[in-house]
């Protein structure tokens, strides 16, 4: 689809214009295009040329907003290779110094038991199913204890919308946590906390004050799923709305909590529901300024309700080519993290190259995606070992991103 007409630095590139260590080719200079038009409906991407991506790239390298139409013209264009490097280019505008971090923390799945039917989890119960639990304080004591012996600084706690569990658990919890260990506590995703609001009968405001008068510091992405509420009706009855997540991200932000944000990609939606889900993002992002980091990670399907309906499983390359485009896109995030655990290590190293600036976590437990097949593990070696052959610095890391160390 094009040829290159040889290699830069990106420090020569006349639309960049900064300096790296990595070798790669300018994403907008030395293309001869040999060009087909691609016909989408639904965000109006009709007859998108190559030379209209070389265009797209290049204000990706000069730092301009990118509309949404034009992120799905970069997901349906196939430029695989020059999206990545645009990607990378963006990096390095927001992280200049050449440094990638990642975490140690734990995550702790106080409770399996769950009102909602998501079609790609294997780890929930029902109500008053006989393998259904909720973890002794204890228990969770002994976890963070580990946690902290082996160098942890976090954990991140979540586990499925429990009918009974209402405030007064959570601010136990948490309460007793915090008077015990100083550790980080990143806890508890939206759907939980829409839930535990409704069933305590309180505002999610007030729900999110008490939780972190209680010792909640931040709150983890996760049930975002794709932000769409066609694919979450399919996809995860039960679960909160998109409107709803967001509003709870919303409201968090306004009382000084920070929090991440998460994609699923791989569930049967369209490439359309993707940069919707970015836009919402993005949207938020620009309101409050809230989220730390965006994580997009490809749904595990073995032994999933969800598998039979899945032709393919989304590929590395992609994975790749969203992670990138989601770096472009979301131009007011500044930390985009590579999911090892569902792509590997392998995968992860390249996705340095493609805008990602963060590994994630070593987990020391993970409960959830491991039961629908997600068999990757890392040490801390092995994470300073991508980090550092890919030729950047590597350094841990608390939860947000702060108090940076090289390790030794």
């Amino acid at each position: 689809m094009f040829r290159d007409s040889g290699e830069k630095r990106i420090g020569d590139c006349p639309v960049c214009n900064h300096n790296t260590a990595h070798r790669i080719s300018c994403p907008t200079n030395g293309m001869q295009f040999v060009g087909q038009d691609t016909k989408m409906t639904g965000m109006e991407v009709v007859g998108t040329s190559q030379r209209s991506i070389a265009r797209i790239l290049e204000k990706a390298c000069s730092q301009e907003r990118m509309t949404s139409e034009e992120a799905l013209s970069l997901l349906l264009s196939g430029e695989f290779h020059r999206i990545g490097q645009a990607a990378d280019c963006v990096r390095v505008h927001k992280h200049p110094e050449g440094k990638v971090s990642f975490l140690i923390d734990r995550n702790i799945s106080y409770t399996n038991v769950c009102v909602a039917r998501c079609t790609f989890c294997n780890f929930y119960r029902k109500p008053g199913h006989e393998e259904g639990y909720i973890l002794p304080h204890q228990t969770i004591f002994e976890k963070i204890e580990e946690t902290l012996q082996l160098g942890g600084t976090g954990v991140l706690m979540q586990g499925g919308m429990h009918p009974e569990l209402k405030i007064d658990y959570f601010e136990d919890l948490l309460n007793s946590i915090r008077q015990r260990y100083p550790i980080h506590l990143h806890c508890f995703s939206p759907p939980e906390i829409v839930v535990l609001a409704r069933l305590s009968k309180i505002s999610l405001r007030e729900a999110i004050r008490r939780l972190k008068k209680a010792g909640l510091d931040s709150i983890p992405g996760g049930g975002a799923e794709i932000l769409v509420e066609p694919m979450r009706r399919r996809i995860s009855p039960g679960k909160c709305t998109a409107q709803e997540w967001l509003e709870v991200m919303r409201v968090a932000h306004q009382e000084g909590l920070l929090t991440t944000a998460t994609m699923m990609i791989g569930g049967g939606e369209t490439v359309q529901d993707r940069v919707e889900h970015l836009r919402n993002l993005r949207r938020l992002q620009d309101e409050t300024g809230g989220f730390v980091a965006f994580i997009p990670w490809n749904v595990q399907l073995e032994g999933t309700p969800m598998q039979a309906s899945i032709e393919s499983q989304v590929g590395s390359l992609e994975y790749l080519t969203l992670l990138a485009v989601s770096r472009i896109y979301l131009d007011n995030f500044k930390n985009v993290q590579v999911s090892w655990l569902t792509q590997g290590l392998k995968v992860a190293q390249i996705a340095l190259l493609w805008g990602a600036n963060y590994v994630g976590s070593i987990m020391l437990e993970e409960n959830v995606m491991s039961t629908a097949g997600a068999c990757y593990t890392a040490s801390r070696q092995d994470l300073v070992q991508v980090i550092s052959a890919a030729g950047f610095v590597p350094v841990q890391r608390d939860t947000l991103y702060r108090t940076f160390q090289k390790p030794s």
